[in-house]
Parts: structure tokens; C-alpha cells; sequence
């Protein structure tokens, strides 16, 4: 057998993960983080791109990842992105200000949420979504 890549690897667990979620728009989630990934510049970041939502809105543990041999600079970036429970959006974005690689990663993420092209009828929840992401950037960027 051939040895995976910790890239495809990542693809495989976060394609397996995410199987029959759906976005806002109702399209497979899976291609949120897959757009991520075309865009991260470096291998780390396209492998915390590709699973940058499995440890908050799947069963999968970070123990999980760690049996699955991800480096701990990835672990790092992914426990960043997972937002806690009881924690503020604003604290959350504070929080991951902190790690290099999940900045970068966040980065990404938010300028994909703020597609809403994918959403047939953005509602008026949308457009402020939107305003949140854009404070979002405002101290991702400081």
C-alpha cells in the first residue's frame, strides 16, 4: 500500500466527515473547505484549510487528529479555530489572532462566508452575518 500524504489525507477525513452536510445554500459542504484549500498558499495551510471545521461541527476529537499523525503546528491551528462553548465571536477571533496558521486559515474562511452568491435569497440574517465578518477581518488584519 501507498503511503498517503498528510494532505490527502486530510482531504479523505474531511471529505468523509462532512459527508451529506449542507451549506446555507443547501449545496455539499464539503466544498467550503475545498475552496479554502485552492486558495491557502502553503501545504499547512491548505491541510488546516481542508479540516478547519471538523473539530466544531463534527464528532471528530482532536485526539482523533493526533491518532492520525497531524503535526502538532496543525493541531495548533485547528484547536485555534474551533470556537468554544460560552466563548464570544469577538473573543473567538481574538483567540485565533494568535496562531499564525489559523489567521490565515480564517482569513480564507471569512472571504468565502462573505460569498453569499451561493445563497439563492440572502435574508436580512445574511447581510448581517456579513457585517460581523467584516469586523472579523478588521482585527484578523490589525
Amino acid at each position: 500500500m501507498i503511503p498517503l500524504s498528510t494532505l490527502t489525507k486530510a482531504i479523505l477525513i474531511a471529505t468523509e466527515i462532512h459527508d451529506g452536510q449542507t451549506d446555507k445554500g443547501g449545496n455539499p459542504y464539503i466544498l467550503h473547505p475545498l475552496r479554502l484549500l485552492t486558495k491557502a498558499s502553503t501545504e499547512d495551510e491548505r491541510i488546516v484549510a481542508v479540516l478547519h471545521d471538523v473539530l466544531e461541527d463534527t464528532s471528530y476529537r482532536l485526539q482523533d487528529l493526533v491518532t492520525d499523525g497531524f503535526s502538532q503546528s496543525i493541531l495548533d491551528a485547528l484547536t485555534a479555530l474551533t470556537k468554544l462553548e460560552g466563548e464570544s465571536y469577538e473573543s473567538f477571533i481574538v483567540r485565533i489572532k494568535q496562531n499564525e496558521l489559523a489567521t490565515k486559515v480564517k482569513i480564507l474562511d471569512i472571504a468565502d462566508n462573505m460569498d453569499i452568491s451561493r445563497i439563492p435569497t440572502p435574508s436580512e440574517q445574511d447581510i448581517k452575518r456579513i457585517e460581523k465578518y467584516q469586523q472579523a477581518l478588521r482585527i484578523l488584519y490589525r
